[in-house]
């Protein structure tokens, strides 16, 4: 599989011969929502919590007698269908959210995702992606420059400190190490910017 390589002024200097497993896999709808799913699962926690009968505040007091009033019998006001009551079944906050994905499900479904990307021309190489110094308007100019400035993501193999600072005020757009990638954000950004060596990186981890 060849891709396109661009330099920072967005004009192609060559072709990256990659790897076919990697960037020419079919794609595989039901694979890619199951990984997405389990990843955002995976990242969930048991912070909700609701109270049953038995922690809620209320009186053991019977509301009203058992019979003469016409309304329904009540035995306690924590009852499950009153209104302030319990809860039959609550939500706990240790409430186990995860997902498993296999190994081997989980590097197809990543490398199903990049494959598309490259088939609909979302993915750009680029030979390599540096500030000279930590400052937002040399890092906007620079993507500016590749006619990339709007929703991207920035994939590179190593974070120097001079690309992080430059990128934190830049709203839409995220910079990550090749390690660091994963498959919601490769979904959710309609541009990726991958380094050369990110793309070696990545045939490294999931090829």
């Amino acid at each position: 599989m060849e891709l396109k390589v661009i330099n920072e002024q967005g004009q192609e200097t060559a072709r990256l011969q990659a790897s076919d497993a990697l960037f020419a896999r079919d794609y595989n709808e039901a694979l890619i929502h199951q990984v997405v799913v389990a990843y955002q699962a995976n990242a969930r926690a048991g912070n909700r919590q609701q109270k049953t009968r038995a922690e809620v505040k209320h009186t053991t007091h019977k509301p009203w007698k058992q019979k003469g009033t016409g309304r329904a019998r009540a035995g306690m006001s924590s009852s499950t269908i009153w209104r302030g009551g319990g809860r039959a079944f609550p939500n706990s906050p240790e409430e186990n959210f995860s997902q498993k994905v296999n190994r081997k499900m989980f590097r197809a479904g990543v490398a199903s995702i990049l494959s598309e990307l490259v088939r609909q021309e979302r993915l750009v190489v680029v030979e390599s992606l540096s500030v000279d110094a930590p400052k937002t308007r040399l890092f906007a100019q620079k993507l500016k420059g590749m006619g990339l400035e709007d929703h991207l993501l920035v994939i590179t193999d190593q974070l120097d400190e001079n690309l992080y600072l430059s990128s934190r005020n830049l709203p839409k757009v995220l910079v990550l190490e090749a390690q660091e990638a994963d498959p919601v954000s490769l979904v959710r950004f309609p541009r990726i910017l991958v380094t050369k060596k990110a793309v070696a990186k990545f045939e490294e981890m999931w090829a």
